[in-house]
């Protein structure tokens, strides 16, 4: 176990919008609600997963909905102890800490808010190694776990309990419910024991991203290239840079979906780059070939500054480099890719990792793009 204060959020809140592939809401959010907990309550307490004893009831906490309805309608707090409040009744149990149910934005940070408010600890780890739209895109449900009891809880006081047959079920109640309550929520989902949570997750997410943040500060402070520091540390691929040049957004559904159009620069020049993105960004491609796709990472920096630019802060004539991240192995099983994988969001591919994409043993042009 350790502490995590004011500058550790700072960090945190960097390497979660890398990990986060353009979604899990909007970091600032969550680095400000984390920091003013934090200010309030005192240091967070971190326990790494090999330190939960068996037993143990611990319970994801997790912003749901559309993240560019979150720009406008910033939770208080509140939503997120209701929430937790209100599952300790149906589990008839106490929660002995909570963690991310997934690497991303705003979903790292506000366990960590919620955590310093009502005195518990925050587990290193989650259930994505990134940021994926659906509730049933986690590793504990590829392990079987129930996604429910969980509870839904809006600014406004309202709060409601599901119980579903499985993921999928609850992703498709959990999402009408979320735009009846204003397009964001907040939730308390996955309730787990500490087995469970060794077994099904991914491990120290919150560690890595911190260390993430920390090395593109380093890097800047030594001159450095930031991005090639991060691809180092996580075996990951330059894929192109450019600048935008259109941006096609919609909130739909609840989630956020759309394409950004990058002008190649430099190297890139004369191509072009299509982000292709529900929530989180899912395909990566040229005029002529995919360079990467899901459940892999995909995410846009800033070419200056290595900063990670989320879905709904692509704005025309922003300078970005797009990389690729090789996805943690629970994803590249036959479930994960089930799950997650191209083919679950229309796109005609069967899934071929970044690093087979980066060596041009990929597929090309021949086979249509879009969903």
């Amino acid at each position: 176990m350790r502490l995590i204060g004011k500058e550790e959020v700072e960090n945190i809140a960097i390497g979660a919008a890398l990990l986060g592939t353009g979604g899990g809401g909007d970091p600032y959010i969550g680095k400000m609600m984390a920091l003013q907990a934090i200010e309030e309550f005192g240091p967070i307490k971190l326990l790494d997963i090999t330190e939960l004893e068996d037993d143990d009831v611990i319970v994801p906490s997790a912003m749901m909905g559309a993240p560019t309805v979150m720009v406008e309608k910033i939770p208080s707090g509140e939503e997120a102890l209701v929430s937790f409040q209100e599952l300790e009744k149906v589990l008839q149990k106490k929660i002995k800490a909570t963690m991310p149910i997934e690497a991303g934005g705003v979903n790292s940070l506000l366990p960590l808010a919620l955590a310093a408010s009502i005195g518990l600890p925050v587990v290193d780890g989650d259930g994505m190694g990134r940021a994926f739209p659906e509730l049933q895109m986690v590793t504990f449900y590829l392990n079987d776990v129930s996604t429910t009891p969980m509870v839904l809880a809006d600014e406004k006081g309202n709060s409601m309990v599901l119980n579903t047959v499985n993921g999928v079920w609850a992703e498709k109640i959990a999402r009408s419910a979320t735009m009846v309550m204003g397009g964001s929520v907040m939730n308390a989902i996955y309730p787990m024991t500490g087995k469970q949570v060794k077994d099904s997750s991914v491990y120290r997410t919150l560690t890595l991203e911190e260390k993430i943040g920390r090395i593109i500060k380093e890097a800047k402070a030594n001159k450095q290239n930031p991005i090639h520091a991060v691809l180092d540390l996580l075996g990951g691929y330059q894929l192109f840079t450019g600048k935008i040049t259109d941006i096609d957004r919609r909130t739909d559904g609840g989630f956020v979906r759309g394409t950004a159009t990058i002008e190649g620069l430099g190297e890139d020049k004369g191509q072009h780059c299509y982000l292709e993105f529900q929530n989180e960004n899912l395909l990566a491609r040229t005029d002529s070939q995919v360079l990467c796709m899901t459940p892999d990472l995909i995410t846009m920096l800033d070419t200056e500054t290595a900063l990670p630019i989320t879905t709904e802060g692509l704005r025309y004539g922003a300078r970005g480099t797009v990389i690729g991240i090789p996805s943690d192995e629970k994803w590249r099983t036959q479930r994960g890719i089930e799950v997650a994988g191209p083919r679950y969001f229309g796109y005609e591919h069967d899934f071929t990792p970044v690093e087979e994409l980066q060596k041009g043993e990929g597929i090309n042009d021949e086979i249509p793009f879009g969903n």
